[in-house]
C-alpha cells in the first residue's frame, strides 16, 4: 500500500515484439534476432504497475451478454458476388460486415478479378467503392471498359489517405468496398514508413472496425513476398475474416483462388478461373484444362484424379524415358522432384525397371502442380509405360500412393474421385485394396503392390500394346 491507502498508478513502458515469432527485446532492432526475419519487430506499449500491483479492475459492458440462442443466424446471411467460383471459394459470397484479405503476386490478376467482383455486384443492383492506392481513376476505367465492367453503381477513388478513404465510405454508402491495396494506404494518426508493419496493422485494424460498425463487406488486396507469404505482420490474417490466395502462372492462363481462412465456411475450397486480355472467366469444370486430347494412346502418359482442397481434379503425368547414360539426368515440372526420384529408385528396387542410369523427364499438362500422395501411382505407371514403350489405355485412372516397400496405400476422398473420374467418362479405375463403393459405369480394379498395377495395365491395354514390350521389361 501507498502512503494515505491510495492504490498503487498504472504507468506505460515500451517493449519491441517480432510479429512473426512474438520474441520480446528491450530494444529496436532490424532483425529478429529469433526467427531471423528482417522488418518485423515493432514497439508495442505494455502496461505494467508500481510495486507489481494489478492494474486490472472491473468495467461495465455497454451492452449484456445473451443466450446464444437467441442470436439471429440470419445476420451471417452471404450474399452472392455473381462470380460463381469465387462464391464457392467463399461458402455462397460475402457476409455483411465481414473483410476479406486477398492475397497474390504482381500480375495474377487480383485487381481484374475484384473489378468484375464490383461490376457484377453493381450488376444485382447494389452499390460497390473501388479504393485504389496504386491506380488512379483513369487507369481503372481504361480496364473497366477492356474488361466490360462498366456500371453506374460502381464508384471509383483514388486515394491512398485512411481517413479520406473512410470519409469516401460514409460518402458514397456502399455495400461493398474494394481496397487496392491495404499496403499502399497510410494513416497519420500512426508513425512508420506507408506499407510497415506499424500502418499496416492500423490501417486494417481501422477498416475492419469500419466494416463491423457499417456492416458492408470489405475486400482488402494484400501484396505478398517473395517466398509467397502475405506481406506484413501475421496478425494482419488474424485481423481479418477471410484470408484468400490468388495464384496462377505467368506463362499460363489458369488461376485458382484458394481459401486459407474462412469464419464462415470451409477453408479448403478452390476456385479456378481463365485469366484473358478482355476479363476473367469462371471455369466451373477444370479437369478438361489437365489432359492433353490426342487421336490415339501415347506411351509414357497416366491419368490420375487429385484432391485440391475439397475439390476432385483430373491430372495427367508424362514421363519421357532417356538412353542409359553415365550421368543420369532427373528434370520435373509441375511434381516434386524428391517424391519423383522416390517412385524411380521403387521400381528399379522393386519392380526390376532398370531406370537408374536412363534419363527421366517428367511433367504435368496444363500447368498443373500435383501434391497430392495420391498421384504416386501415376507417375510410376507413366515411368514404366514410357520405359517398356507400352501404352496405357486411355480410359483408365490410377489412384494410390507408393510406399518404399512398393506396396501400394488407400487415400483420403477416394468416393469423391472415383465419382469424379466416372462423371467424365473413365471406364477402369486401379486403385490400392479398400475401396467399398464404386460408382456405376466405372470398374475398379485393386492392386496391393506396384508389380500388380503394373500388370494390371498390361492385362487390359492389351489391343494397345506393342510387341516387344515383355522383351522391354515389363513385369
Amino acid at each position: 500500500m501507498t502512503r494515505g491507502g491510495a492504490r498503487p498508478n498504472s504507468k506505460a513502458r515500451s517493449q519491441y515484439r517480432c510479429s512473426e515469432c512474438h520474441h520480446v527485446t528491450p530494444k529496436w532492432v532490424g532483425r529478429c534476432p529469433d526467427c531471423g526475419t528482417w522488418g518485423t519487430v515493432d514497439e508495442v506499449a505494455v502496461l505494467s504497475t508500481v510495486n507489481g500491483a494489478s492494474a486490472r479492475r472491473a468495467v461495465a459492458p455497454t451492452s449484456p451478454a445473451v443466450p446464444i440462442s437467441s442470436i439471429d443466424p440470419g445476420s451471417t446471411r452471404h450474399f452472392h458476388t455473381g462470380v460463381s467460383e469465387l462464391d464457392r471459394v467463399l461458402g455462397g459470397g460475402l457476409v455483411p460486415g465481414s473483410v476479406t484479405l486477398l492475397a497474390g503476386d504482381p500480375g495474377v490478376g487480383k485487381s481484374t478479378l475484384l473489378l468484375e467482383v464490383a461490376h457484377r455486384w453493381a450488376a444485382a443492383g447494389r452499390r460497390a467503392l473501388y479504393l485504389s492506392g496504386e491506380e488512379s481513376a483513369g487507369q481503372i476505367r481504361l480496364r473497366a471498359e477492356r474488361t466490360g465492367c462498366t456500371h453506374d453503381e460502381v464508384y471509383l477513388a483514388a486515394e491512398s489517405d485512411l481517413q479520406v478513404a473512410l470519409g469516401h465510405i460514409d460518402e458514397v454508402r456502399p455495400s461493398l468496398v474494394v481496397v487496392d491495396s491495404v499496403q499502399t494506404m497510410s494513416t497519420t494518426e500512426t508513425d512508420g514508413v506507408t506499407g510497415g508493419v506499424t500502418q499496416v496493422r492500423a490501417v486494417t485494424t481501422a477498416l475492419t472496425m469500419a466494416a463491423k460498425t457499417s456492416g458492408v463487406a470489405m475486400i482488402l488486396v494484400g501484396h505478398v513476398t517473395k517466398d509467397g507469404a502475405i506481406a506484413g505482420p501475421r496478425s494482419l490474417e488474424h485481423l481479418v475474416d477471410v484470408v484468400l490466395h490468388f495464384e496462377g502462372d505467368r506463362t499460363s492462363a489458369l488461376r485458382m483462388v484458394r481459401g486459407v481462412k474462412n469464419r464462415f465456411g470451409a477453408a479448403d475450397e478452390v476456385g479456378c478461373f481463365l485469366l484473358h486480355d478482355n476479363g476473367i472467366e469462371c471455369v466451373a469444370d477444370p479437369s478438361g484444362l489437365f489432359l492433353d486430347q490426342r487421336p490415339k494412346p501415347v506411351s509414357g502418359t497416366a491419368v490420375t484424379v487429385t484432391l485440391d482442397g475439397k475439390r476432385p481434379l483430373i491430372g495427367e503425368v508424362q514421363a519421357l524415358i532417356g538412353v542409359p547414360v553415365s550421368t543420369p539426368r532427373r528434370a520435373v515440372s509441375g511434381i516434386d522432384s524428391a517424391r519423383a526420384a522416390m517412385i524411380a529408385a521403387v521400381l528399379e528396387k522393386r519392380a526390376k525397371l532398370r531406370v537408374a542410369p536412363c534419363d527421366i523427364y517428367l511433367s504435368t499438362v496444363g500447368g498443373m502442380r500435383l501434391t497430392d500422395p495420391s498421384s504416386d501411382l501415376a507417375v510410376a505407371l507413366a515411368i514404366a509405360s514410357a520405359y517398356a514403350d507400352l501404352p496405357l489405355p486411355t480410359t483408365a485412372v490410377a489412384i494410390g500412393e507408393v510406399g518404399l516397400a512398393g506396396d501400394l496405400r488407400r487415400v483420403s476422398g477416394m468416393d469423391r474421385r472415383l465419382a469424379e473420374a466416372a462423371r467424365l467418362g473413365f471406364t477402369c479405375a486401379v486403385v490400392p485394396p479398400g475401396v467399398k463403393s464404386v460408382p456405376a459405369g466405372l470398374r475398379a480394379v485393386t492392386a496391393d503392390n506396384i508389380v500388380a498395377a503394373l500388370r494390371v495395365l498390361k492385362d487390359i491395354s492389351k489391343d494397345c500394346a506393342r510387341s516387344g514390350s515383355e522383351e522391354a521389361g515389363w513385369p
